[in-house]
């Protein structure tokens, strides 16, 4: 379980297609260079909201298998060398919940359709799946390349606006974004729920 809230960002190192495993493997192992200390092998953390589990810690940074079913449903399969990305740490007990409760299990990728400078914020137009949209209600919660933010607005067509302050532009990799990116979106859980209950009493 994660917030949401981004403790750093790191960067791709190497990336190994197939996960070294094979052909038919279809994964992807990546290291990546991160400032954490004290990581451990077998925990979680959230690559760009993608959850993923640490497999070897190493100097500097850690590596990560993402296995072909995570790689068909996310953006992993076109990241390389360079790239950066947000990471989080899973919540612990006691920790401060600043964001909302993350899965990192990310439900589909959105296209950003407009960037807009509004006085000190960035407004982000996203086209998100219909899955998501049904799901999302305005002033709620939405993740984005693991960030947990606010919708602003939202439209009948599938569109979300989000508000990104100076700080969350700083601090994570979303203060770059411009039409035709594309981002890992995960809807808010509770919504899902609410969903399957529906549907469970019809």
């Amino acid at each position: 379980m994660f917030t949401g809230i981004v403790d750093a960002v790191g960067r791709i190192e190497t990336v190994a297609a197939n996960g070294g495993r094979g052909t038919r493997d279809g994964g992807r192992v990546l290291r990546l260079r991160a400032p954490y200390r004290g990581l451990k092998k077998g925990e979680s953390i959230a690559v760009n909201g993608a959850c993923l589990t640490i497999e070897r810690v190493v100097k500097g940074g850690f590596t990560v298998h993402a296995v072909a079913t995570t790689v068909g449903r996310t953006l992993i399969g076109d990241w390389a060398k360079g790239r950066t990305v947000n990471l989080e740490r899973a919540l612990r007990a006691g920790d401060r919940f600043g964001g909302h409760f993350v899965q990192g299990h990310v439900d589909g990728v959105g296209t950003v359709e407009r960037v807009t400078e509004a006085e000190d914020a960035l407004l982000v137009d996203i086209r998100v799946p219909p899955t998501v949209a049904e799901i999302t209600v305005l002033h709620g919660s939405i993740t984005l390349d693991g960030v947990s933010l606010t919708v602003n607005e939202m439209t009948p067509s599938g569109f979300v606006q989000v508000s990104l302050v100076p700080f969350t532009r700083a601090h994570t990799t979303l203060g770059t974004l411009k039409q035709g990116d594309r981002v890992h979106v995960e809807a808010d859980v509770l919504g899902k729920y609410v969903r399957q209950l529906c549907r469970s009493e019809r």
